[in-house]
């Protein structure tokens, strides 16, 4: 793997966001592990060959992710800018939501038992989310599971505002 093909920073639209503590701490786990380890490569870019690595910027708009990609150090210009419907991801968004709910109820006062099985069931939601970004962005752009599996938590936090 060609290691300039990554993200070394990332920047969520905030406009107007106030999330929750536990919801922030999810944020900033997902944007410091993808820093630390990603890959991610448009495949049809606005430029011919670029190479990264990449800053990226991630909103909402019209009901569609936005990913704008960067080259290092130049905002003015992008390399990329993806756009794609979050429609397919409404059901397991919210599905996802309730699940987390549960998880942060049951680790109150739920025996290890019920919160291992809550985790269970968040984790394979998560997992169901990632593989359909995966998916979805495949003719766009080229990314690891770990890489989406950040970007679905993102996309999810994201959609608290839209």
């Amino acid at each position: 793997m060609d290691d300039r093909q990554r993200i070394v920073e990332l920047r969520l639209d905030r406009d107007m966001i106030r999330w929750n503590a536990d919801i922030q701490r999810e944020i900033d786990v997902a944007i410091f592990d993808l820093k630390e380890s990603n890959r991610f490569r448009p495949l049809k870019p606005l430029i011919p060959d670029p190479t990264g690595p990449y800053h990226a910027h991630l909103a909402i708009r019209d009901r569609q992710l936005l990913i704008a990609l960067f080259h290092e150090g130049n905002a003015a210009d992008a390399v990329d800018r993806i756009a794609l419907a979050t429609s397919p991801f409404r059901r397991l968004i919210r599905d996802y939501f309730a699940i987390c709910e549960s998880y942060y109820a049951a680790i109150k006062d739920a025996s290890p038992a019920q919160i291992e099985a809550v985790d269970m069931g968040r984790r394979g939601l998560h997992n169901e989310g990632s593989e359909e970004l995966q998916d979805r962005l495949s003719d766009k752009v080229e990314m690891d599971f770990d890489t989406a599996r950040r970007m679905f938590t993102l996309l999810c936090a994201l959609h608290l505002k839209a």
